[in-house]
């Protein structure tokens, strides 16, 4: 029901000679594994340029070689080691008051250096907290450190520097840890159109994709590439926007 009311408004925002702007943001890639180059495979294949949100500490050269065939790939900074700090029962958090903050900013910077210096012109300046939390203290420092934009999930909200959020994630983190039904994430992606944000961002996580996820994402990638109201961009284009 909700794909073919996702694809009605996409119609009727064509008709009215409006377009859609999307972007792909996927977390956690850290080296080359079959889920990564399938993911990044089936964003070629549909003319989708990925942002990859990367781990600093437990990359290296090895993803930087791979990245070489696909030109339409760009890197994001995600965290330093995705290692949570938080005290239970808080919910997880790399970036948060646990520590101190001169530790915690020496590691982001580095991780900015390491990845520019790895990955040159497809790296962008963008912090993408791992699960998507940061704190103000944190936030407020990254323009500081070299950092031109943050990314965390939901619609956009006051912010030290300049948000480009993702909004719909695919995964279902709770009960199966699979890929949502397909019905849900296009209620989801429907409820964006009734109240836009600048760039609807879509969140994957190549790591743990179950057959639901990745079927999803084949058919909703083949959908909108092809419909004259999408257009995807880069993160890059969208910071400079």
């Amino acid at each position: 029901m909700f794909d073919t009311l996702w694809r009605d408004r996409l119609d009727q925002l064509a008709a009215e000679g409006r377009t859609l702007t999307l972007w792909l943001r996927d977390d956690d890639a850290v080296d080359v594994t079959p889920a990564l180059d399938r993911l990044l495979t089936l964003c070629e294949r549909h003319s989708v340029p990925p942002t990859l949100a990367v781990i600093p500490e437990k990359t290296g050269f090895p993803l930087v070689e791979y990245l070489a065939r696909f030109p339409t790939v760009e890197v994001a900074v995600h965290g330093w080691s995705h290692q949570s700090y938080s005290k239970p029962p808080a919910k997880k958090q790399e970036l948060g008051n646990d520590r101190p903050l001169p530790v915690i900013l020496n590691e982001i910077q580095a991780g900015l250096g390491k990845l520019q210096a790895l990955h040159g012109q497809r790296f962008v300046p963008m912090m993408v907290p791992p699960w998507n939390r940061i704190s103000s203290e944190i936030a407020e420092q990254l323009p500081k450190l070299g950092y031109r934009s943050l990314s965390v999930f939901g619609r956009e909200t006051s912010s030290p520097l300049p948000l480009l959020n993702t909004h719909v994630d695919i995964m279902n983190w709770r009960g199966v840890r699979g890929g949502k039904d397909a019905e849900t994430v296009y209620e989801e992606l429907v409820s964006y159109l009734d109240q836009p944000v600048p760039a609807l961002g879509l969140l994957t996580h190549h790591l743990v994709h179950d057959e639901a996820a990745w079927n999803f994402l084949e058919n909703f990638l083949r959908m909108t590439a092809q419909h004259k109201a999408c257009q995807w961009r880069r993160a890059s284009q969208l910071m400079a926007s």
